[in-house]
C-alpha cells in the first residue's frame, strides 16, 4: 500500500508541474501580450483576468463534475480543455486579437479549475492508506510546481519569438505539455469518495460555512493567493517599466515560483512538527518582508528576493490552508468545500488580476506593494481569533466534524 501512495502521489506531482508549466508560462507572456495588444495599457492584464475567470467559473461545475464521474475524468477533460485553450491563444496572437486572446486563456481556466484540485486528490490518497501523511501529501504534490517554474520561464524565453508573431510560439508550446498531463491522467487509481460517513448525512455548503475553521480556511487561502497574483501579475510590468530587459523579468518569475513549491518538500512535516497555525502566520510574516523588499529599491536583486519571499509566504499560508480545510468536512462533502474554496480563491484572484495593471500604471509599484497589506494583516488577525478561540494553535490539525 505504501508503493501505492508514493506512485499516486508522484504521478500527482508531475501533474502538478505540468499545470504550473502552462500557469507560469501564461504568467509570463500574458500580461506583455495583452500590453502588446491592447489600445490602452491599462487594460494590459485583461487576458490574466480571462484566465483567472476561467477557473473561477468552472470551480464549483468542475467540483461536481469529478463528484459524478471521478477526478481521473476531470483532469482529462481538462487536459484537453487546455490544448484546445493554446490553440485558440496561438490563433490569437496571429490575428493580433486581444479579445479572441481573453476567450482563449477563458477557457484555459477550465484547466487550472480542475487541476486547483490536485492538492486533494493527494489528500484523499493518504486518506486511504496513510492518513498521517496527508499534510506532506498536499505539500509535496505542491511541490510539483517548481519544475514549472523553471521550464515556463524558459520556455517564454526562446519561443516567444519562434514565430512571426510575437507569443504565438509560446502558447502553441503549451499543447503539449496538456497533451503530457492527458496521458498521466489515464495512470491515476484515486479512492473513491463513499456517499457518507459511517451512516451519517452531508451537511448544507452554508452549515459548513459557519465552521470558524472553515471559514478561516478559505479566508487564508483566497487573499493568500489574492495578494500574491497582485504582484507576481505585475512585476513583467513593472521592470519593464524600470528598464529591466525581458530576460530578468523571466528570471525573476522563474524564482517567484520556485519560493511558491520548492518549501513544499519540508511544509507539511514543519505543520506536523508546529501545528497548521504558526506555518501560516509565518506565511503572513514573510509576505510582510516581500513588501519591505520591494519598497526599497527597484534593481534586479530587489525584485528577485522580493519575489522570492512572495513565493515562500504564499507557499506556507496555501499549505496550511488547504491542510486547515481538510479538518473542517466529512467525506462526502469534500468536493462541494473544496470546489467552494477554490471559487473563492480565483474570485479574489480575478479582482487582483484585473486591477494589477490598472494600479501599477495610475499609482506605481510601491503604493501597489502598499495596498497589500491590510490583507495581510486581516489574515494574521483571523489566525490569531481562531488561535485564541481553539486552543490548538500549536498542536495538530484537529479531527473532521
Amino acid at each position: 500500500m505504501l508503493a501505492t501512495l508514493r506512485f499516486q502521489v508522484g504521478l500527482l506531482s508531475l501533474m502538478q508541474a505540468l499545470l504550473l508549466t502552462n500557469n507560469v508560462t501564461l504568467i509570463a507572456v500574458n500580461g506583455l501580450a495583452g500590453l502588446q495588444l491592447a489600445d490602452n495599457k491599462l487594460l494590459a492584464t485583461l487576458p490574466v483576468t480571462g484566465y483567472v475567470l476561467g477557473g473561477a467559473v468552472w470551480s464549483m461545475p468542475a467540483a461536481a463534475f469529478m463528484r459524478r464521474l471521478g477526478r481521473r475524468a476531470g483532469y482529462t477533460v481538462g487536459s484537453l480543455v487546455a490544448m484546445l485553450g493554446a490553440v485558440l491563444a496561438w490563433h490569437a496572437m496571429t490575428l493580433g486579437s486581444l479579445a479572441l486572446l481573453c476567450t482563449a486563456t477563458f477557457v484555459c481556466g477550465l484547466y487550472n479549475a480542475f487541476g486547483a484540485s490536485l492538492r486533494f486528490a493527494a489528500a484523499d490518497v493518504a486518506d486511504a492508506y496513510r492518513p498521517d501523511f496527508k499534510a506532506r501529501a498536499i505539500s509535496l504534490v505542491l511541490t510539483g510546481g517548481i519544475a514549472g517554474g523553471v521550464i515556463g520561464p524558459e520556455i517564454s524565453k526562446w519561443s516567444r519569438e519562434w514565430l512571426p508573431a510575437q507569443f504565438a510560439g509560446t502558447y502553441l508550446t503549451l499543447v503539449g505539455f496538456a497533451f503530457a498531463s492527458l496521458l498521466l491522467a489515464q495512470l491515476l487509481r484515486l479512492p473513491a469518495a463513499p456517499k457518507s460517513d459511517g451512516g451519517g448525512v452531508a451537511r448544507p455548503l452554508a452549515e459548513i460555512l459557519r465552521q470558524p475553521t472553515c471559514w478561516v480556511a478559505i479566508l487564508c487561502a483566497a487573499l493568500s493567493y489574492g495578494v500574491m497574483n497582485l504582484l507576481m501579475v505585475a512585476t513583467p510590468l513593472a521592470m519593464q517599466v524600470c528598464s529591466h530587459p525581458y530576460a530578468s523579468a523571466a528570471l525573476v518569475i522563474e524564482w517567484h515560483v520556485i519560493g511558491m513549491f520548492a518549501p513544499g518538500l519540508v511544509t507539511g512535516s514543519l505543520i506536523g512538527r508546529f501545528g497548521v497555525l504558526p506555518i501560516i502566520v509565518a506565511g503572513c510574516a514573510l509576505m510582510l518582508g516581500c513588501v519591505a523588499i520591494a519598497l526599497s529599491g527597484i534593481e534586479l536583486m530587489h525584485f528577485v528576493s522580493a519575489l522570492v519571499l512572495l513565493g515562500i509566504g504564499w507557499n506556507f499560508m496555501y499549505t496550511g490552508a488547504s491542510t486547515l480545510l481538510t479538518s473542517a468536512y466529512r467525506t462526502a462533502e469534500k468536493n462541494k468545500v473544496q470546489g467552494f474554496m477554490d471559487l473563492c480563491v480565483f474570485t479574489v484572484m480575478i479582482t487582483s488580476s484585473a486591477s494589477s495593471g490598472a494600479l501599477l500604471f495610475v499609482n506605481g509599484w510601491s503604493i501597489l506593494n502598499l495596498l497589500s497589506l491590510p490583507f495581510v494583516l486581516l489574515v494574521l488577525g483571523a489566525v490569531a481569533w481562531l488561535a485564541a478561540r481553539s486552543g490548538w494553535a500549536l498542536g495538530r490539525v484537529p479531527a473532521r466534524p
